[in-house]
């Protein structure tokens, strides 16, 4: 055998032994996330959604939980709740459902688990990296001066904002489907409860509806959350994609396709969402629609929000990778701008905080902030049937924004 064969041959050999070695590592980390079911459904879109036992769920992976005892409902809820039933905007009345509920349910006892899938997995840059957000740059820094070194980071947002002491929000917020340019970038809309500084100590707590093809294969638009404890580093996740949320509710499933979808000049679905803070245990909680009390992010996760938050965002965030040296044209919300409005652009209403005294209240102070307003832009208002509103959004790149 000549020295180029044998050469070609130690070669295969270490590429085939690293490939063994991965797909060992695939397997594990899948059989980490997918419990023991009792019951398994298939969705329309494609989607498994398992049946997991309440006190089989991944967050008791978590050193801090092993020996948790699973808190069944929340000792208090915020006083002056004013929860819209999920509803279209109108004058009739219709519920946004998640797909897989057309084709069964999910038992008391147990909680519904999105099945992660071998090409999920590989469709991330790495085992460590699958579910997680890639740094600080997911959140919008309305107070930073460097708007350069912003931009550069990809991530851009149209929010609204309030600075203070807090220990919850809630908003109702219309559901789209926003096209997406390419497969590694997302947009979302979401709430975002922020302590400590826009650093490494970063402590964040999220939840909404995003478009997602990297994480979830498709194009459709997701019911999720998020966590984490160190500016998106080591800590948190997506969904239940790592251990930390403790869900008790057996009739969402987190990172599940949301049905129907708001439409251009037509009917508009939303959601509600509500996240506060147990003042006696002070674990988060979360709440969707009316009623259903998902389950709670303990309080040990973190470092500054074990007290509260001290900052609140609504609004919108998109990937912009830029690839072919012009602005992407991956839609926020509607991929509408906000001065077009009800029907057409994307809006968050009934927008509330919960304050010291565990009452919900209209916040005071609003400032909104984006990085390219030509690009995506971002309105407040207030009336008397929506309350404090945001509008936002935008189609990426249009003649005003290359």
């Amino acid at each position: 055998m000549s020295m180029f064969s044998r050469f070609a041959m130690v070669m295969f050999l270490v590429v085939a032994a690293t490939a063994a070695t991965n797909d060992f590592e695939v397997v594990e980390h899948l059989n980490k996330l997918n419990k023991p079911s009792m019951k398994s459904i298939k969705s329309p879109d494609g989607d498994i959604i398992d049946c997991v036992h309440i006190s089989n769920q991944a967050a008791f992976d978590h050193p801090s939980l092993k020996n948790h005892k699973i808190q069944m409902r929340p000792n208090y809820h915020p006083e002056g709740m004013n929860f819209d039933n999920m509803k279209v905007s109108s004058e009739t009345q219709e519920t946004i459902n998640q797909l897989w509920h057309l084709n069964g349910k999910c038992a008391k006892g147990t909680i519904p688990v999105r099945r992660t899938k071998k090409e999920d997995v590989l469709r991330a840059s790495s085992i460590k990296k699958y579910g997680k957000k890639k740094s600080v740059s997911s959140v919008a820094q309305p107070t930073s001066v460097d708007l350069d070194l912003i931009n550069q980071s990809g991530h851009q947002h149209a929010i609204a904002y309030v600075e203070g002491e807090f220990y919850g929000a809630k908003a109702t917020m219309n559901v789209w489907d926003p096209q997406i340019q390419q497969s590694n970038e997302f947009s979302l809309s979401q709430i975002w409860l922020l302590g400590g500084s826009f650093s490494e100590d970063l402590n964040s707590i999220e939840a909404g509806w995003q478009v997602s093809p990297d994480l979830y294969g498709d194009n459709n638009t997701r019911f999720f959350t998020y966590w984490t404890s160190d500016a998106y580093q080591a800590t948190g996740c997506y969904n239940l994609l790592c251990s930390g949320f403790i869900q008790i509710n057996n009739e969402i499933a987190l990172g599940a396709s949301i049905s129907p979808i708001s439409k251009y000049h037509g009917s508009q679905y939303d959601i509600s969402i509500l996240i506060w803070k147990d003042p006696e245990q002070g674990n988060w909680w979360m709440q969707f629609g009316k009623g259903n009390v998902l389950g709670y992010w303990p309080a040990s996760l973190f470092s500054y929000l074990t007290e509260s938050a001290s900052m609140i965002q609504w609004g919108g965030e998109v990937v912009n990778s830029a690839s072919d040296g012009q602005h992407t044209t991956t839609q926020m919300g509607s991929g509408h701008f906000p001065e077009e409005g009800f029907g057409k652009s994307s809006y968050f209403r009934n927008v509330q905080i919960v304050d010291g005294s565990n009452s919900l209240r209209a916040p005071k102070d609003i400032d909104t902030f984006t990085e390219q307003p030509n690009c995506y832009d971002v309105q407040t208002g207030k009336n008397d049937g929506w309350g404090s509103y945001i509008y936002y959004g935008g189609p990426g790149r249009n003649p005003n924004c290359p």
